[in-house]
């Protein structure tokens, strides 16, 4: 089958539409970030650097860590560009764009997410790394694709809608290999994807919030023992998005703030720097 030019947009160049990428141009190994300045960030630590492409909030860089080929992409905030992120790279190993076919070999991505986070439960302390077991999405990106959860998912989600009624979320696993070969000696716990700031995130500036426990109904949930330990907004995408396209991912995250206590890390900048370092130390060791 064809896949349409409205459906997968190329530049005139042949490179996808958003991220201006080449197939040649990404590793299969990528690191996503959603601030665009922090891909510099990761990228300082390359041996060296192949490729510099940038178009809108999407900023690429492909090097290499000793002999580990890695990609760095900003996705920017929120689902909706994990959206435009993952099928733009899917496009690029898994469809041959000069035919617009699909490949009869797939290639499975390992896409790790480095971001930040703010804390609900009082033992996740401020900069502290965590690594996301599951995602909880409560946002809508995943009602637009068709997917088969698991049966731990599936009993997360029963107690999510038993314990959360007004709450129609989706919840995805992290891939366990990424787990065992980057997060092994991590707090781990399960993450809430929200799909704004704000308000979506039990905040109140000048707008009354509909949820005005919101941070303490997430904090409360319990499953088997499972709590809900932290929220932000890409990593129940990242992992939605990955588990329907056939990729491995996960999402470790730097705790910058404790909603809880209502305070924010003094040096977010160092812990955020940790987590870059060790992923690259651990990535290419893995090699």
């Amino acid at each position: 089958m064809i896949i349409s030019e409205t459906d997968l947009i190329l530049n005139p160049d042949g490179s996808v539409y958003h991220l201006n990428l080449l197939p040649a141009e990404i590793a299969e190994t990528i690191i996503t970030v959603g601030d665009p300045d922090r891909v510099a960030e990761v990228s300082k630590h390359f041996d060296r650097i192949e490729v510099k492409k940038q178009k809108r909030e999407f900023i690429t860089h492909t090097g290499y860590v000793g002999s580990k080929r890695i990609s760095v992409i900003s996705t920017g905030i929120g689902t909706d560009n994990i959206d435009i992120v993952f099928n733009e790279l899917d496009a690029l190993v898994n469809v041959n764009i000069e035919t617009r076919t699909e490949k009869d070999h797939k290639t499975s991505l390992e896409i790790i997410r480095i971001g930040t986070s703010g804390s609900l439960q009082s033992h996740i302390a401020i900069d502290s790394l965590l690594f996301s077991s599951f995602g909880i999405g409560f946002d809508t990106l995943m009602n637009f694709y068709e997917f088969e959860n698991s049966n731990n998912e599936l009993m997360i989600l029963d107690a999510l809608k038993e314990q959360l009624p007004a709450f129609n979320p989706y919840v995805f696993a992290a891939d366990s290999s990424l787990k065992k070969k980057l997060a092994f000696d991590m707090l781990e716990g399960m993450t809430v994807t929200c799909s704004g700031f704000y308000g979506p995130q039990g905040r109140s500036v000048r707008v009354k919030n509909q949820h005005p426990n919101f941070i303490h109904q997430l904090k409360n949930f319990n499953y088997n023992g499972f709590l809900i330990t932290n929220l932000e907004m890409e990593t129940a995408g990242i992992l939605g998005m990955a588990h329907v396209l056939g990729h491995k991912a996960c999402s470790i995250n730097a705790i910058l703030a404790s909603r809880l206590e209502q305070k924010f890390s003094t040096n977010p900048n160092a812990i955020i720097e940790k987590a870059i370092k060790l992923v690259l130390e651990r990535l290419q060791t893995s090699n």
